[in-house]
């Protein structure tokens, strides 16, 4: 990584075509919209490329690596549990598996059943058909069937099949190996290509004898964006599928909740970055419920009531609720709801409804905090956790007083645990410990391989200022024993976007550079939602170069604190993180040494005609607007290149 070794060669040449548009009265030099393609030039321009970073990596770094990489991946990991009437549905991926398999228990730690094992389908498919993978799953009420999300290739073009759950006994009646069904698992109905249908948006009707999802076009024909709410009941099969509404609005999405309980169908239409308005449907019609736009809300129901988190009134959130009866009615008010819990210090980032309990999670300064209180909002207790981790999901049972939660950190491997709402014993302190009061139930176990986490490993958090003064954070990891011999190889990750939060995260895939003596780093850059909806909108729009500021003012303090220089310091970050570490590549191209720049958007002047780029327009402003044409072409890393 560093600038004193040996040059890398030369990539090859990639022709100029120069296109020239005139936008808004400027001339637009494009010398590379050929590659915009997809034939056959092309191809043999990505097969060159790829054949110049082989050429370029040095063979002896990549052998050495590759057997500690492979140890890293012969450990489990295990998904968010879902409980539906005593059955706790999971995914577990197996050490040296490459696909998670769905799997259900009768208690918490419980025996696995297998239902799905998407392996068996990679073992099976033939030659003609691409990998064939499951992408998210949705239990039924009641527990004893399941929709899974089916992709071949991942296209994102799902087809939604439901299956049976078996019971106990069943189980050892065997499926067909081919299919990937475990034992006593049945198909009951297929519905192929329903397009970008997921967990978000699909729900059981009341009664469990259909589904409720939104489906859109598929890629291949330009349709993603093209959404539409339909019902289907198995009795029916999948031919009497009905229309409930059509949805063409680019900049809106779907998504649709069923309360168990009364049966009631409420619909969210929210934009990626906007706000969300509720609806139910009742008689066949939409009743509007909660309309203001300007407000981002999710909706809960549990044993009569409507559970409202939203942030009206609150930057970083509040919970409100309201009767499920009276939030039918519709033209429902945020002033008629009653407060259950006010906005706070920290980021209300989700709410557990229980028998009796409410479990609370909150980041402040971008790590968790869990904290249990009864339905009104009392406050009961906190709950132990460790310093900066992050709590990455909670579930719970709605007929008993109990939660799961995701638990992770720099410095600590993946783990689910298990938390009894119904023990009012407090946790330690203001909630930081080491989890005692939430049992563990599997963990990554890294330490059974041959690179475990680094017992001197230091995690800090850090704030720097950046150019406007704003106060960011920044997590920092290192051995102790780092800056020994001069400044480490450091990477600084970050995202910055779409009120995305960075929070503490493992990386296993990252041990081998950390036990080197490496050092990682990430900014929580404006844009995220570290600090509510303030924070997001200080790295948007016209406002978006603060989020390459703050990734600027983070490097460069690594850099004065001595752990690294410029001449040891990456950047790395994916998507709108791409558009980051482009952005301050070309920006300041002095401060880093090496650059990872994954899946990024590069050219903003016309991320708007690609897949899903229109609706990201209400993140970055629309280049055909003449305004957010004059900002977004002053960052535009395509445009912004210094040919010297």
């Amino acid at each position: 990584m560093s600038r004193q070794s040996a040059p890398a060669p030369s990539p090859p040449e990639t022709r100029r075509e120069v296109v020239t548009e005139t936008l808004h009265g400027i001339d637009v030099d494009d010398p590379y919209r050929w590659l915009e393609g997809d034939d056959a030039a092309v191809s043999e321009w990505a097969d060159a490329q790829n054949d110049h970073v082989d050429a370029a990596l040095d063979d002896a770094l990549r052998d050495r690596l590759r057997p500690r990489f492979a140890d890293l991946v012969e450990v489990a990991d295990y998904g968010p549990i879902s409980v539906r009437e005593g059955r706790y549905f999971a995914t577990v991926r197996d050490p040296g598996a490459d696909h998670a398999r769905l799997v259900v228990r009768d208690a918490p730690d419980g025996t696995d059943r297998v239902l799905v094992d998407p392996n068996a389908w990679a073992a099976n498919r033939d030659g003609d058909r691409p990998p064939r993978s499951m992408a998210w799953y949705v239990p039924s009420h009641d527990g004893e069937r399941v929709a899974v999300g089916v992709t071949d290739g991942g296209d994102e073009n799902y087809d939604v099949r439901v299956l049976s759950v078996p019971d106990p006994s069943d189980s050892g009646v065997e499926s067909p190996e081919a299919e990937g069904y475990g034992p006593g698992v049945e198909e009951i109905a297929s519905l192929p290509e329903r397009g970008r249908v997921n967990a978000g948006s699909l729900a059981w009707t009341a009664d469990d004898e259909g589904l409720v999802y939104v489906a859109t076009g598929g890629a291949a024909d330009g349709a993603q964006m093209d959404k539409e709410i339909r019902r289907f009941r198995f009795a029916d099969g999948p031919d009497a599928e009905s229309v409930l509404l059509e949805h063409d609005d680019q900049h809106v999405w779907p998504r649709v909740t069923v309360d168990p309980d009364s049966g009631l169908l409420a619909v969210a239409f929210s934009e990626m970055v906007g706000g969300t308005e509720w609806y139910v449907r009742v008689d066949g019609d939409l009743r509007p419920v909660l309309t203001d736009t300007d407000a981002e809300t999710s909706v809960r129901f549990h044993d009569g009531t409507a559970f409202v988190s939203t942030d009206h009134g609150a930057p970083r959130r509040r919970l409100l609720a309201c009767s499920v009866d009276r939030f039918r009615e519709g033209d429902l008010s945020f002033e008629e709801c009653r407060e259950v819990l006010p906005g706070g210090e920290g980021i209300l980032q989700s709410v557990v409804p229980t028998p009796d309990r409410l479990l609370v999670h909150r980041q402040r300064d971008a790590h968790s905090r869990l904290s249990v209180h009864d339905r009104d909002g009392t406050h009961l207790r906190d709950v132990s956790l460790p310093s900066y981790c992050s709590v990455t999901w909670v579930s719970g049972n709605r007929d008993a007083p109990e939660a799961f939660f995701g638990l992770t950190g720099f410095d600590r491997p993946p783990a689910v645990r298990k938390l009894d709402l119904a023990d009012e014993s407090p946790g330690e302190g203001d909630g930081v410990g080491e989890g005692g009061d939430a049992p563990e139930l599997a963990s990554a176990e890294v330490d059974s391989v041959d690179l475990p986490v680094p017992d001197d490993l230091v995690v800090e958090q850090r704030f720097v200022d950046s150019t406007d003064g704003a106060e960011v954070p920044v997590f920092v990891c290192y051995r102790e024993e780092v800056n020994v011999e001069g400044p480490s190889p450091t990477v600084l990750y970050g995202y910055g976007g779409f009120r995305n939060s960075i929070t503490p995260s493992f990386g296993r895939f990252r041990l081998p550079f950390l036990a080197d003596g490496g050092a990682f780093a990430a900014v929580c850059a404006r844009g995220g939602y570290e600090y509510g909806e303030p924070w997001h909108e200080a790295g948007m729009l016209e406002d978006k170069q603060h989020t390459f500021d703050d990734f600027v003012a983070a490097g460069e303090a690594l850099c004065e604190s001595g752990l690294t220089d410029a001449d040891h310091l990456a950047v790395a970050g994916g998507s709108n993180g791409g558009l980051s570490v482009g952005a301050v590549v070309t920006q300041r191209p002095d401060l880093w040494a090496a650059a990872q720049c994954a899946v990024p958007l590069l050219d903003m002047l016309r991320f708007h005609r690609f897949l899903l780029g229109e609706s990201w327009t209400t993140e970055y402003g629309h280049p055909e607007d003449p305004e957010a044409f004059e900002y977004l072409k002053e960052y535009s890393p395509y445009h912004n290149v210094d040919p010297d």
